[in-house]
This record gives C-alpha cells, structure tokens and sequence, in this order.
C-alpha cells in the first residue's frame, strides 16, 4: 500500500534539550524550526515535560539508542540552525488566529513563527508580518488561507490545532469555598449555593475555580446559573454559554456545556469566572444553581495566562500542511465542511477540535461527513522524529488461548483512548510502566496508524507486552472515525485502509465508534458490519454503547457494546453485580468492559482481578470473541 502520512527520514544524531520550562511563545519558535530541519533529516528532538529521565519524551529517546547531543540552553539551537531558514514569520499576537496562519505559511517559506521581539532577539529576517492584517474575525482569517494558501499546501493532510493554550500561574493560594464530600452522581444534591468570597476581596478581582472533588470518576462540578452580589447588590447574572457570561468567563477550555445548558468540568478539568467588585466592596457573593461532585475555590490572583499553543506544529510545517482552528458548529463549522470537501477520500484531519467532549462528537461527525478519520494529535511531540524511526513491527495476530465454553460471565477488560496518538506517546507509556501491569488480563486500544507516525512506540509495546497485554485496534480503525456517518460511496476506501493497517501491525479486534442520534449511540447496521467483514481481518467489533447491552451478529461478526461503571475496583465490581442480576446462569454471559485510560491504571486492574471470582471469568479479548463466535 502507498504511505497514507508524511515520512521525513531516518534520525541520525540528535541534538536536544528541555524546553520544559520556556515559554509557549519559545517552544512555538523553536518546534517550527524543527519542522524545518526535520523535514529531509530528523536532526532536532525536545523534552516538553520536566521530570528528567522519568518523562516520556526524554523515555522515548533513550529508546532510540542513537547519538545525542544536549543543549542547556535549547536556544542556543535558533542560532545553530540559523542558516537552514530563510527567516520568521511574525504572528499578531492581538489576532490568536494569525499563529496558525503564520505555522501554514512557515511551513511553506521555510520560515519559523516568532513575534516581533523575538525575530529581533535572534536576528531573523522577516519574511512575512501579519501584524495588521488580520481581525479577530475568525472566519475571514481562515477562509482567506483556505483559498490563498491551501493551493501551495500539501493536499494529503489537514490539521487542527489550538492557537493559544492557558499556562498555570506559580504561587497561587486556592483557598475552598466548597466541597461536595460524597460521591453524588444523580444530580441528588443539586440546588442553590451561596459562596462567600469576601475573604479573597483587596486586589482587582476575585477568581473563583470550579471543579470536581472525585477526581478519578467523571462527575465534577455543573453549574447551571449565577448571580453575584456584592455588599447586598447584585452587580452580574447570567447562563452559561450565553453572551452575558463572556464578561466573567476567565478560563472556560477545560470544561463543556450539557445538555440543559449547564457548564460542567469533569476529573482534572475546570473552569474559573473572573469577578472585579466595586471599589471599597467588603463582602461578594456568589450564588449558583449546582450540582454533583463539586470542588469550589477561589483566589485574588491571575491563575492564569495565555501564551501561543506550540505542540505538533513540527510535523505540520515538515508535511507543509494547512492548519486551522474552526469549532465544528455554526459558520466555523460549514467553513470546516469546506476544507474536507477540498481533499479526497480518506485524507486525515490531525490534531483536535474545540469545546472537549461536544466538539469531540460534533468535529468526529462532521470529519466522517467529509471522509476524513481524524487522528488525535494537538499533544503529538517530536513527530518529525517518531515518524521517521526504523523499527520492527510484527504481523503475526496473538495466538487464541482457546477455552471450552460454560455456563459463566466472561468479562474482558479493555484501556480506551487508542486512537489518540499523543496517549499513546505519553499517558499509555506510564501505565505501561506500571510496575503492576502484567498482573491481570487486559486489552490496549491503541491506533494501527503508530506504524507510519510513530513506529518506536507502536514497536516497543509489542515487543514488551506481556501475555496478559493484548494490543487491540483503537476507534474505528485507521483514524477516529464514525463509519455511518461517512458517504456511502466512500466508507469502503476507509474500511480498505483499516484492514491494510490492521494487517501491518497484527491486529484482528477493535474498539470502535458510531454517530449518535437522539437516542444515543447508533448500532453499527448490517451493511458497515459486512464492509469490515469484507476488507478487514477483523474477528469481533467492541463498539461504544453506554449501558453495555449491546450484542448482535452482524455482516458475519460479533458486534457487543462496551460496560461502563464510575469508580474504583471494588464500586466498579458492585456495578457487574447489578449488571447481571437478571442473569439465570444457564447459558454463558459475555461483558465488555470499557476502562478509563485516564482514571485507572494497571494497578486499579490488578485490584479488579482477584474480585472477580465465580460466576465471573477474566479473559483477553481474542479468547472473549473465540467464546463469543462459537456461542453465537
């Protein structure tokens, strides 16, 4: 089969260093100047998270076993390679937007992005400025590179990225206003809550942060009004996502709105309003309707700032790919529709959309709609490097330990999150380092595309796996993709592309998604079914089905949705036994179990193991659809 992404050479010796602690403005220069060294020969290679050799980046590198050379200063790297780019192009740090503008035009000039000030530190021409020219018109900004910019671009790749991040400030002293003490999911305890914030009144504004108590379980804060009265008087009232919350809403990326309009933030998400009293104000109160685990605290300092988003931008300026910013719904979204109408079939979309889990399901959807499978990248480090690293991939499928079936419950546990390539590359390496993985049976999702993007990674975890470790396919196959929402007449160019890659890197299960409708989840239909039968080697489908009482024989396969339950081991076992209440025991049960890649660990499944004892039997996912073939 011919390359599906970009390839940019071997790595020979690498220099490096920890940018750990630069600015994103910094790291934003220097991975564009990697993009452009690394595009012939991978040559430069960056530590993005402190922790020294206990980082996956400064992990993945020692795996390499090539010659280094570290920079204390990687700085210093600017003047180094000063004469393989032809200058900067500066971004308007007052349109956020224009970052991603220059990245798409660095990318073509072979140039780096920099402000002004940092072009002129490091004496670099300026090939282009975009100070000035555009607004903060979002639309327009994108729609003129789409039509001035895309012609020139590699039309085999698109991509999406954040312009900005938010970066956490030093020394800020959170004091909590409000806890919610029991692990409450049923909105039983929603209501009004008065939050006293005076004691943090005497600078220019209070902040207050808004969280979740249970951290490891997916049900934080959700707020759906506020008002704030300062000394008696009501200064600001408003709904979440609405325009009259704009004005408060200091930090809102890491959270969503649900679906009675509430804003909610979930695990190690938040969100943080801004309120700045009248002068002289000695007392402000905040009163919202709320509800769930809720976490509440507040400070009179700026938790946070906001510096340009620098993270996989060297492999987009490498491939000379276009990149945008365009949330998926309203004009951004038909703006979006257009990019994938400009490409073929099958051509990925890397990086992520806004507005975590509903840009999530809205930008996958509409991806599919245009036959694009999106590739979870925004956090993809040294991708120039990865994709250009040699290393042995097997073919050969895990031989089936095959078991005579009985009258028992057979559960198979399976890791989420594979199709992201970023956790491949960083949270699934340190639970793959989990000194406790081994112990109990479990699946790991994990995307087949590694074998171009990341070969090293995909490599080591085969090679490492223990036979408790079976690597299965991530969401839907080659890329995160919604197969009934793609066009008819496209979807068997996906699915072709799914098998080659499944093939390539040994692996006949997946774990995938469908579009939902108003009922939910959609099942996969008779006819997407037999196109995986047909194209690919695949021997069961795991599909995502909240409630887990999904299991049908379709197009010749076994297609049972995913069980999931909030908590730890012994909650999560609680919640099996409840499944099964209606079990008679006389014939053999089969539970697919979805875990939370971000909550559990190896540890957490080798708590679980040992609590699942008769009826229940812990199998590998190849020996659970052996089972389940034969018994269907």
């Amino acid at each position: 089969m011919s390359r599906l992404l970009p390839s940019f050479g071997r790595p020979g010796r690498l220099h490096y260093g920890d940018v750990s602690k630069l600015s994103g403005g910094d790291q934003t220069l220097l991975t564009t100047l990697q993009g452009v060294v690394n595009r012939t020969r991978p040559e430069l290679y960056f530590l993005f998270n402190p922790g020294g050799p206990d980082g996956p980046d400064a992990k993945w590198l020692a795996d390499m076993r090539l010659a280094t050379t570290r920079y204390n200063d990687p700085l210093d790297l600017v003047a180094k390679y000063r004469h393989r780019i032809r200058g900067a192009i500066v971004h308007d740090p007052a349109v956020p937007d224009s970052l991603n503008v220059a990245t798409t035009l660095a990318g073509l000039e072979d140039a780096v992005v920099a402000d002004a000030d940092q072009a002129k530190a490091h004496g670099l021409r300026i090939v282009k400025d975009l100070r000035g020219v555009f607004d903060n018109d979002r639309v327009k900004t994108y729609r003129w590179q789409l039509e001035n910019l895309f012609p020139r671009c590699n039309q085999r790749l698109l991509t999406g990225l954040p312009p900005t991040m938010v970066v956490q400030a030093e020394n800020v002293d959170w004091q909590e206003i409000a806890r919610e003490t029991r692990q409450l999911r049923d909105s039983s305890n929603r209501g009004f809550y008065d939050l006293d914030v005076s004691a943090k009144l005497g600078k220019e504004a209070v902040y207050v942060r808004f969280g979740d108590s249970f951290r490891d379980d997916g049900w934080g804060a959700s707020v759906l009004s506020v008002s704030v009265k300062a000394n008696g008087t009501e200064i600001a009232r408003f709904l979440p996502d609405t325009p009259e919350e704009a004005p408060y809403l200091f930090e809102g990326a890491n959270s969503s709105i649900g679906g009675e309009g509430n804003r909610f933030a979930d695990g190690g998400n938040f969100w943080v309003y801004r309120f700045a009293p009248p002068a002289g104000t000695t007392s402000l109160v905040v009163t919202v309707e709320m509800w769930n685990q809720y976490l509440v605290t507040a400070t009179d300092t700026a938790p946070t700032r906001i510096e340009p988003f620098p993270f996989f931008r060297d492999y987009v300026v490498a491939s000379k790919a276009l990149v945008s910013w365009l949330p998926p719904n309203g004009p951004t979204g038909e703006l979006l529709t257009e990019h994938f109408n400009k490409v073929g079939p099958t051509v990925p979309y890397a990086g992520w959309f806004s507005n975590d889990v509903a840009g999530e399901w809205s930008g996958v959807d509409l991806a599919s709609q245009g036959g694009s499978p999106v590739i979870p990248a925004d956090f993809y480090m040294n991708g120039t490097v990865h994709s250009g690293l040699v290393a042995p991939i097997s073919t050969k499928v895990r031989q089936v330990r095959r078991i005579t079936p009985k009258n028992k419950v057979y559960v198979t546990l399976t890791f989420g999150e594979g199709d992201n390539v970023q956790y491949c590359q960083r949270r699934m390496r340190d639970m793959w380092d989990d000194p406790r993985r081994g112990e109990a049976m479990v699946n790991w999702t994990i995307s087949p595309l590694l074998a171009e993007i990341g070969p090293g990674l995909f490599s080591y975890y085969q090679r490492t796996a223990t036979a408790n470790d079976l690597l299965i396919c991530g969401p839907s196959g080659a890329g995160y993709t919604y197969p009934g929402s793609w066009p008819a007449d496209q979807l068997t160019a996906y699915l072709e592309l799914s098998g080659d890659f499944m093939r390539r890197t040994g692996m006949d299960l997946v774990y995938a998604y469908n579009h939902r409708d108003e009922s939910g989840w959609v099942a996969f239909p008779e006819e997407i079914a037999q196109g995986y039968n047909d194209h690919t080697p695949l021997q069961g489908i795991i599909q995502s089905w909240e409630g887990g009482d999904l299991l049908v024989r379709r197009g010749g396969l076994p297609i049972i949705g995913n069980f999931g339950a909030p908590g730890k081991a012994a909650e999560y076992k609680a919640a099996l036994d409840a499944h099964i209440a209606d079990w008679d025991g006389a014939s053999p049960r089969f539970i697919a179990c979805g875990i939370n890649a971000w909550g559990w660990t190896p540890s957490d499944i080798a708590d679980l193991a040992p609590l699942l004892k008769d009826p229940y039997e812990l199998v590998l996912g190849n020996t659970f659809f052996d089972l389940l073939n034969r018994v269907l």
